[in-house]
C-alpha cells in the first residue's frame, strides 16, 4: 500500500491529461522513434525547416531519410511518392498548420508522420502517427504524448523526472536567468535517451493543468499581437478557431531586433540553428531559422505583457 503520513509532497491539482488516450512517453524524439520501430520503415522524408532532434531516431535506428522544401506558407512544396516502406513527416508550424495536415492526410493516409510537438492542442487524426511534446507548451522536464493504432510488444519502464526540476524550481525563487543553464543542461540530458514511460512527477503536473484556460489566453495573446503587428509580419499564417499556437511567429528584416528583445528580458528562441548545417544563405529555410523571431503568446502572459512586447518591437 502506499504510505500513510509523514512528510508532505508536493500539492498538484488531480485532474486529467489534455491526451489521455495516447501513450504518454518521456520525449517527442522517443515518440517518433517508437513510430520507426513498430512500422519499420526503411525512408522517411523530413523537412529542412525542422529540430535536430528529429534526427537522432533516424541515425540510431540506422533509417535513410531524405530533406524537403516548404514555401512562404509552411507547406511541402513537392510530394514524393512514397513506397510501402517509407514515410512523410509534417511538421505543424507553430500550431498553425493544422489544414495542412488535414490535406497531407488524405494524401498520404497513414503513411504521414505528424509532428506536432508545436501545436499541443490539435486534435490528432484517427489512424495517423501523431506526437506532442509537453515541455514546449508547460513547466515540465520532459514528456510527450503519442497516437498510433500500432503497438510495440515491449514494456517499458517509467522515466523519472526528479533531478530534471532544477530549472524550474530556480526560476521561481531566483528568476529566469538562474535558471538559464540548468534548462540547457535539461535539454542536453534529453539526447539518446531510451524509451520510457512518462515520469509519474511529469504525469502528475501535466493532470493539473487547466488546459481550457491555456488555450484562451495563448488565443487571446495571439490575436492581439497579430493586429498590432501583421502589417509588417513578413509570413502571414492564420489562426483557425481550434488553433492555440505555440508563439506568434515574426518575420522581419530588423536583424537586431531578436537582440534588442533579449536585452528587454524577452527572451525568444531560435528555430532552429542546425537549418545553418543542411541550407544555403540564399535557401527558404535559412531565411526563416535566421529571421523569425518567435514571440512568447502563453499563458503566464496577459494583454500588459503583450504591449510591452510591442512597444520594444
Amino acid at each position: 500500500m502506499e504510505p500513510i503520513g509523514g512528510y508532505f509532497e508536493l500539492e498538484l491539482s488531480k485532474g486529467e491529461h489534455y491526451h489521455k488516450d495516447a501513450i504518454k512517453l518521456n520525449t517527442a524524439r522517443n515518440c517518433f522513434e517508437y513510430v520507426l520501430r513498430v512500422r519499420h520503415y526503411s525512408k522517411v522524408y523530413i523537412p529542412y525547416y525542422t529540430c535536430e532532434v528529429i534526427l537522432e531516431p533516424l541515425r540510431k535506428l540506422g533509417i535513410n531519410y531524405e530533406f524537403y522544401h516548404i514555401n512562404e506558407l509552411m507547406e511541402p512544396v513537392s510530394f514524393p511518392k512514397l513506397s510501402r516502406a517509407e514515410a512523410f513527416l509534417y511538421t505543424n508550424y507553430f500550431g498553425l498548420k493544422q489544414g495542412c495536415v488535414e490535406l497531407l492526410a488524405k494524401k498520404y493516409g497513414d503513411y504521414l508522420i505528424v509532428d506536432n510537438a508545436q501545436a499541443f492542442f490539435a486534435e490528432p487524426i484517427e489512424g495517423i502517427d501523431t506526437f506532442y511534446s509537453a515541455r514546449k507548451f508547460f513547466g515540465v522536464a520532459d514528456g510527450a504524448y503519442l497516437y498510433t493504432k500500432n503497438r510495440l510488444e515491449q514494456e517499458f519502464e517509467n522515466d523519472v523526472s526528479y533531478e530534471r526540476m532544477s530549472h524550474l524550481l530556480k526560476r521561481i525563487d531566483l528568476g529566469a536567468e538562474s535558471g538559464y543553464q540548468g534548462f540547457r543542461h535539461n535539454d542536453d540530458s534529453l539526447c539518446n535517451q531510451d524509451i520510457k514511460l512518462m515520469s509519474k512527477l511529469t504525469e502528475a503536473i501535466l493532470s493539473g493543468i487547466d488546459y481550457e484556460s491555456v488555450k484562451q489566453q495563448r488565443r487571446e495573446n495571439y490575436s492581439f499581437l497579430d493586429k498590432a503587428l501583421s502589417d509588417s509580419n513578413l509570413i502571414q499564417l492564420e489562426m483557425d478557431t481550434a488553433a492555440a499556437p505555440m508563439v506568434y511567429p515574426y518575420l522581419t528584416d530588423d536583424t537586431l531586433l531578436k537582440q534588442r528583445l533579449i536585452d528587454n528580458r524577452v527572451f525568444v528562441a531560435t528555430y532552429w540553428p542546425n537549418v545553418r548545417e543542411n541550407c544555403a544563405e540564399d535557401m527558404l529555410e535559412y531565411q526563416l531559422m535566421d529571421r523569425v523571431v518567435p514571440i512568447p503568446i502563453d499563458q503566464r502572459y496577459g494583454l500588459n505583457e503583450m504591449k510591452s512586447i510591442i512597444e520594444t518591437i
